[in-house]
């Protein structure tokens, strides 16, 4: 062991650890049960770190030498999520805690997950984890930190080091190399010299890992406030080439300088995630990864010497679908991703639009994301955002009324004047809707006495 220590968990940095029903305070309860039974229990991995760092846990695992079947007896409500591998779910007052059993593993077969695992000790157990920050364990009865793997010390100096045999490590379990990454960038570490060069040596065997794995890691990567050095990381990694090879392709991708002064695509894309701020959805950071990568594809030379992309956009919406689809997003993430990619040039027409077909624009749900994609394209490239602040205007000028608003006239309408159902009923709705937004009239008379003026039942 390397030290058993005491610490204290900052208030501060931790609010709410300490009330009666607090995540903390109900694990804690289950440590004490277990160990009222004569069980070792104690707070385990990333929970640990996280209130060493001064940070608050999402949530608190709890590792313990009762056998899965004691602590399914001890309480009273539990879930048998991965009995064969010792890990039940403990349900006390609403919260949900990860009790798993000491254990080392069997062979991997498979890169991912062990054949079978043996139930061990405290120590035992953490020498099977993956870095040694997330190998510390607390005693919450008696205030102390136990730490088997040199943790707390890597913790202190911000190194992340794999336990043991990196290279060894992420032959067991692939997804560790794409998680090294992950915990790098967000905790702002630097990746120790033999743990780095496994990861890249790792980095090809990552497909070894199903994509739902994949996808939910990238996804942590880019959501987080320190994504930029998770792109960094990923690409010097190697594991952006093999993940994300089309966004890759835009090393080298030169642009106009008179709009892209910055420099190529890659770098354009990079420091729009720069721009980017701090909280963000799932489907604006894609939109901005991928926005650009019909780029390379779709580049020529005219005959005056300008680089031209002509259609980018749909070749990137089109491109956007298959890698979404490949790291299995829903359907729902992936739709609103492709419609912010498409759309991501149309900015550049809309001082230009009639007023009906602006205000359908802006009433799209994904609107105000593509904004968000619309400001850093530009300030990372030519700085111009005036289509921005005429957007805002107009939003401001529109805000008294829905963009769309409810139709003044409908099908019913259309039946009740002899019309018979057909195909002229969407073009003589959407006129009279585009007449609608643009003020030419504003009561259902004056959109009706339009319809019998300018279309005949006869026409039908």
């Amino acid at each position: 062991m390397y030290e058993m220590r005491s610490i204290s968990i900052s208030h501060e940095a931790a609010p709410g650890y300490f009330s009666r029903f607090s995540m903390e305070a109900q694990a804690k309860e289950i440590v004490r049960k277990l160990r009222d039974t004569g069980f070792v229990a104690y707070f385990a991995g990333g929970c640990v770190r996280d209130m060493l760092l001064g940070k608050k846990a999402v949530d608190i695992d709890i590792a313990t030498d009762a056998a899965p079947e004691a602590v399914q007896k001890l309480f009273p409500r539990t879930i048998a999520v991965g009995a064969q591998f010792g890990v039940i779910i403990v349900v006390v007052q609403g919260g949900e805690y990860e009790v798993a059993t000491f254990r080392s593993d069997g062979a991997y077969i498979d890169g991912r997950r062990p054949e079978g695992v043996t139930f061990t000790t405290a120590e035992g157990d953490a020498e099977r984890r993956d870095f040694t920050v997330n190998g510390l364990f607390y005693d919450p009865l008696e205030d102390k930190v136990l730490d088997y793997v040199g943790g707390r010390a890597d913790l202190e100096a911000g190194i992340l080091r794999a336990i043991g045999d990196a290279a060894q490590r992420f032959e067991e379990d692939r997804l560790r190399v794409l998680r090294g990454v992950r915990f790098a960038a967000a905790l702002g570490f630097q990746v120790e010299e033999l743990t780095w060069q496994a990861i890249r040596d790792k980095a090809p065997a990552i497909h070894a890992v199903s994509a739902e794995r994949i996808r939910e890691e990238l996804v942590k990567i880019f959501v987080s406030p320190t994504r930029v050095r998770g792109f960094d990381l990923l690409d010097e990694s190697g594991l952006l080439q093999e993940l994300l090879p089309e966004v890759a392709a835009l090393k080298g991708c030169e642009q106009p300088p008179e709009f892209h002064p910055e420099g190529d695509v890659f770098v354009h894309t990079r420091i729009m995630l720069e721009l980017l701020p701090a909280e963000v959805s799932p489907e604006l950071v894609l939109a901005v990864l991928f926005h650009d990568i019909g780029k390379p594809p779709t580049m020529q030379v005219d005959p005056t010497g300008r680089i031209r992309f002509n259609g980018h956009e749909s070749v990137s919406a089109r491109m956007t679908e298959k890698i979404m689809r490949r790291l299995r997003f829903s359907n729902e993430e992936t739709v609103a991703t492709i419609e912010m990619v498409q759309n991501h040039m149309v900015f550049k027409d809309v001082q230009n639009m009639r007023v009906a077909r602006l205000k359908r624009f802006m009433a799209r749900p994904t609107f105000e994301e593509e904004m968000e994609l619309h400001r850093v394209d530009c300030q990372s490239s030519h700085g111009m955002l005036d289509n921005h602040v005429f957007l805002r205007a107009k939003q401001e000028e529109f805000a008294n009324e829905p963009l769309i608003p409810a139709p003044l006239l409908n099908g019913r309408d259309l039946i009740s004047l002899g019309w018979k159902p057909g195909p002229r009923f969407k073009e003589i709705l959407e006129a009279a809707e585009t007449l609608q937004l643009e003020g030419q009239f504003t009561t259902r008379e004056e959109a009706l006495a339009w319809l019998k003026t300018h279309y005949s039942i006869t026409s039908s």
